[in-house]
């Protein structure tokens, strides 16, 4: 049986608030810095998680690209036997001359990716769009990056063009490279609720798969969430369109945070006011991290895995690790979803790799990005002396990626997120639900 593999990631995001723009890469220096695709070859790692992005590229017109960047990235990871999953939006919108709601974004990133994989035609894995769903909701429905919508009909039309997107990019890129692979992440969380917001949270059930099923071609008028859809803006023809002329992910990327399990309770004046939100009947909850609530039982990274496989039968990939917390929890984490992957793979899931993410830490995604130069959080290298400086993760993830075992005294406890003190809230009804 082949082992699971280790990949890596960099933290890459563009993301936009109002006319303003932030670059991770930036933040990090690993703009100016190519080296450090030789500190990530170190590791072992084989494949790489790297943004050839829209944005950077062609700022200002498509017809105008810089690939002075790019050029000497790819040919670099190429040169050290790193294969690399190629980004090409991170969270972003799209340069200023487009938007993720506006007519011209699907035409234009199918364009971009065909200009990437006209440059570099070896390149076999891409990401055209990063976490659309997430996005689509921060964007769309919370107003935190722009369009700083917060309607559901926003939501539904930056859903449905991220998918376009996706579908017209992969189109394009395989009409260069017959063989590219569409490594598809999202973020794969599960909402928990008390007995009274069982419909609220049942409707973010059926939505947190909602990038999954439109490029899978699962949304048809039997769906749960067509009627949804619909009352939202979506043409019958365009969902049909997407169902009839699908684009399966040849991996899927779970994403998988501590904070991607939530919990939803009416009972709000018990919670922080900034975790206050409304449900589509405009009742008040709170909606907190179910990882610190008291008799809420969480599915876990294994079982929710267990869940894409037994849903598509795709081949699956952790794609984004990572832990803002303390080295050692930083560690358990990353042997908690090495576990959970190699268990599965011994059950038959077609589990193959975990990936740490941040390889040089992330910046400001305590906030959500909203306030720049504010805090920063290390991975498998710290970046806070000016320059790389392996952290006790680099050991760790080489000997996971070279021999597929680690062992250290630390991990032998659990992690925060296991143990009883980790609690900030208590559940005041009697019964939860999953739905």
């Amino acid at each position: 049986m082949e082992k699971v593999e280790m990949w890596g990631g960099v933290e890459c995001t563009i993301r936009r608030i109002g006319n303003g723009y932030s670059n991770q890469l930036a933040s990090s220096g690993h703009l100016s810095r190519i080296e450090d695709l030789d500190l990530f070859a170190e590791l072992g790692i084989r494949k790489l998680r790297y943004p050839i992005l829209w944005e950077q590229v062609a700022p200002e017109s498509l017809d105008q690209p810089d690939w002075t960047w790019t050029d000497a990235r790819m040919a670099r990871l190429r040169e050290l036997g790193v294969d690399p999953i190629v980004t090409l939006l991170h969270h972003g919108s799209g340069p200023h001359y487009t938007a993720l709601h506006q007519d011209n974004f699907v035409s234009g990133l199918a364009r971009f990716a065909r200009m990437v994989a006209e440059r570099y035609p070896w390149v076999k894995h891409y990401t055209p769009v990063n976490e659309p769903l997430t996005t689509a909701r921060f964007s769309g429905l919370y107003g935190i990056w722009y369009p700083h919508a917060f309607d559901d009909a926003t939501f539904v039309r930056i859903q449905l063009n991220h998918i376009k997107g996706v579908r017209e990019a992969m189109k394009a890129i395989r009409e260069i490279t017959p063989d590219a692979q569409l490594v598809q992440t999202e973020d794969l969380g599960k909402t928990h609720c008390t007995p009274s917001l069982e419909q609220q949270a049942e409707f973010e059930n059926n939505r947190r798969w909602l990038t999954f099923d439109m490029l899978c071609g699962y949304v048809d008028r039997h769906h749960p969430l067509w009627h949804y859809l619909r009352d939202s803006g979506a043409a019958e023809d365009e969902l049909l369109d997407l169902a009839h002329n699908p684009t399966p992910p040849d991996v899927l990327g779970v994403n998988y945070y501590v904070t991607s399990e939530r919990f939803l309770d009416e009972n709000h004046q018990y919670f922080p006011v900034h975790h206050l939100r409304r449900s589509h009947e405009r009742t008040d909850y709170a909606d907190v991290e179910a990882v610190r609530v008291r008799l809420v039982e969480l599915t876990g990274l294994h079982d929710l895995l267990l869940e894409a496989w037994e849903r598509y039968h795709i081949p699956i990939a952790v794609t984004e690790v990572h832990l803002d917390c303390t080295r050692e929890e930083q560690m358990r984490w990353v042997q908690y979803a090495w576990d959970a992957a190699n268990q599965l793979k011994q059950e038959g899931v077609d589990m193959r790799a975990i990936t740490v993410w941040s390889l040089l830490g992330a910046y400001d995604w305590n906030t959500l990005l909203t306030c720049e130069g504010a805090f920063y959080e290390s991975g498998v290298f710290d970046m806070r002396g000016g320059k790389p400086r392996p952290t006790a993760l680099f050991k760790m993830v080489k000997s996971l990626a070279t021999t597929g075992q680690y062992d250290h005294p630390l991990l032998r406890n659990k992690g925060w997120w296991e143990r009883e003190d980790r609690f900030l809230y208590h559940h005041h009804c009697p019964t939860s639900k999953t739905s």
